[in-house]
């Protein structure tokens, strides 16, 4: 049985409308107008337990819309939501229990304890035994290398320090679930190193189930095999990361430096020209229609080249192609088993995957 079960879901806001001035303030107070703002669109998917899956989409895509409604904080306008066979709204407390949230722009430590007071105050909450308290105090100070920042108050700890202290909290009373959204936002690369490592670890040695709301698609790539793509409110993507890679990372740039400016030269089959300075060219090709080989081959036979490097597709630049239009183009969401899904929402059978 899943661990996660969301089914139809959506969220409408009603957001006020007023006019301008004194009297448009007089007029919203007694005839209010409001108009429906669609966070979370008809959005369904089931998480099993123990994996760890990204969920990713730009600024206002209805990524923490959708984390509020899976932890209980807000009420979904349609559809439901069940997690570890609970309603989270409904039985709030039961939910928490099982559950770790962690929101990069919001804490839940106490901003004048110093850290050890703060999550022995979290643990008192969730009636941690002291015994077992002490153990993981234990471990995630070596872990998180928080043993220098246990008697600071929080205040006083930098971005990172924070991050890492928010992690041992949320984690503190051993949840079943864990939803992190943005949890390296802002922080330096040596940090988000030792936060995705101690995510793993987590996930490995407990089994903790995973829902990770990033923009650094470097967390995706390091922590996640599943991911969920939302974009204005609606489940584009449901699939392995390695589909999504396969399927829309196969366009390759190759940057050539020439000994003479370029001039001119016929371009390989399936490439385009993405940049041409003096002696500089760079081309995008596609690897179906042609190899590195093949289009190094040619241009080295029209022009004299000194040097040339290639560069593999990165995650964000295949996400924006998915923006753009990429899975429209291919004819449907896909889900999780890397089929689509047609119009009408029936599963079709894998296709045009390229293989």
């Amino acid at each position: 049985m899943p661990v996660i079960q969301a089914e139809n879901l959506s969220k409408v806001f009603h957001i006020p409308q007023k006019d301008p001035g004194v009297a448009g303030a007089v007029k919203a107070l007694f005839r209010p107008r409001f108009q429906p703002k669609v966070a979370v669109d008809d959005v369904s998917f089931q998480v099993a337990e123990g994996e760890v899956v990204g969920y990713i989409g730009v600024n206002g895509a209805g990524k923490s819309t959708t984390i509020k409604m899976l932890t209980g904080i807000l009420v979904p306008s349609g559809g439901q939501v069940r997690i570890l066979g609970r309603d989270p709204h409904r039985e709030r407390v039961a939910n928490a229990r099982d559950i770790g949230v962690v929101f990069g722009q919001r804490t839940q430590l106490w901003w004048d304890l110093a850290l050890t007071e703060s999550l022995g105050m979290v643990a008192r909450i969730y009636d941690v035994p002291p015994t077992r308290y002490r153990q993981l105090l234990d471990q995630f100070a070596e872990i998180l290398e928080l043993k220098d920042l246990l008697h600071v108050p929080i205040r006083t700890m930098s971005l990172g320090q924070k991050m890492r202290a928010e992690l041992a909290a949320t984690l503190i009373h051993e949840p079943k679930i864990v939803y992190l959204d943005e949890p390296t936002i802002g922080l330096d690369l040596i940090v988000k190193e030792r936060i995705r490592e101690f995510i793993q670890q987590q996930n490995r040695e407990q089994g903790t189930t995973v829902i990770l709301t990033t923009h650094d698609l470097g967390d995706i790539e390091t922590l996640c095999r599943r991911v969920l793509i939302i974009d204005a409110g609606k489940l584009i993507y449901d699939g392995p990361l390695s589909l999504i890679k396969e399927r829309f990372g196969k366009f390759r740039e190759i940057t050539f430096d020439t000994a003479s400016p370029v001039t001119t030269f016929t371009l390989p089959t399936g490439a385009e020209v993405v940049a041409a300075e003096e002696r500089k060219l760079v081309l995008r090709f596609d690897r179906t229609r042609a190899t590195a080989s093949q289009v190094a081959a040619s241009l080295m036979n029209q022009l004299e080249v000194v040097d040339f490097s290639l560069a593999e597709p990165d995650l964000a630049n295949i996400i924006k192609h998915i923006y753009q239009g990429a899975l429209r183009e291919d004819g449907g969401r896909r889900t999780e088993d890397g089929g689509r899904k047609a119009e009408d929402g029936r599963p079709e059978l894998q296709a045009s995957l390229g293989r």
